[in-house]
């Protein structure tokens, strides 16, 4: 996919666990796993909108994209 999920760089550089994340955001840690791998299909603007509030980062932080061979 040519859709990169930067978000291990961002808890990692902040400091934060995943299951914190999930837990101070609101979902699942199963749903916020799948996000981080790559395999979801769509993200919510709401979730990305409380991510970036609870890292104080940007969208471009943690979605990037780069095109197909």
């Amino acid at each position: 996919m040519p859709i990169i999920i930067n978000l291990d760089k961002i808890l990692e550089d902040r400091g934060v666990k995943s299951n914190q994340l999930a837990e101070k955001i609101g979902i699942t840690k199963a749903n916020l796993s799948i996000l981080k791998t790559g395999k979801a299909k769509a993200v919510r603007f709401s979730t990305l909108e409380a991510i970036c509030e609870a890292l104080n980062c940007q969208p471009g932080d943690i979605l990037y994209y780069t095109p197909k061979d």
